[in-house]
């Protein structure tokens, strides 16, 4: 469970620690972090998401998600909102977000992103990717289902051979067709890939893949 750290929060980690400790033992509870869920909760991507919630379930559900996934989450939302150090206002707030974008798209491409479940706005810090074409995959994703390859993106509107061949080796596929596809290895390395694994005598099935952000 996720307990934000805002207001009345030591009264709800009272409120659930009476509870664990009567009725539920085996539940556990974290504090999370919840500057800007009010500012995600009242945004239009929020609204897109969730258009039949009002602002106060939005900002619960953006506040439990930073325990799942805070990268996922947190990109959603404008750096100012945040709060990345005590003197960011007194920065150039164009060069201050530049700097949180470039630091953003680096960690992004480092873990990767899960192609079956990341948002438009995690998509878009992938290389190759831009904001209609982050969105035309959500799109394509919804109406057609879960992606079961790499490849199977190259379907998507838009999304030509040279943005392709730029965020390939950052998307993954958990569980698809081929393990492959959950690591970091470009689609165009694949054929050496398996050759190593070959001359290895490694099942490529038996890839320890690494966790990306959703």
């Amino acid at each position: 469970m996720a307990i934000g750290n805002g207001t009345a929060s030591r009264e709800s980690q009272q409120f659930i620690a009476d509870i664990i400790k009567h009725d539920l033992p085996e539940l556990k509870y974290v504090v999370v972090n919840e500057a800007g869920a009010s500012v995600y909760s009242a945004s239009d991507a929020a609204r897109a998401e969730f258009p039949e919630l009002q602002v106060e379930q939005r900002s619960a559900i953006s506040i439990a998600r930073r325990l799942q996934d805070p990268m996922a989450e947190l990109i959603k939302i404008d750096p100012q909102a945040v709060g990345v150090g005590q003197y960011q206002h007194d920065l150039p707030e164009k060069e201050m977000n530049q700097q949180v974008d470039a630091v953003l798209e680096t960690a992004v491409n480092q873990v990767g992103v899960n192609l079956n479940t990341a948002s438009p706005q995690l998509l878009t810090h992938i290389a190759g990717l831009n904001t209609t074409i982050a969105q035309n995959i959500v799109n394509y994703r919804d109406e057609n289902g879960q992606f079961a390859s790499r490849a199977a993106v190259k379907k998507v509107p838009k999304l030509g051979a040279k943005a392709f061949e730029q965020a390939a080796g950052f998307l993954r596929i958990p569980n698809g067709k081929n393990p492959l596809d959950n690591t970091d290895i470009h689609p165009e390395s694949y054929k050496l890939a398996q050759t190593v694994l070959k001359e290895a005598e490694i099942d490529k099935s038996h890839l320890l893949t690494c966790h990306c952000v959703s």
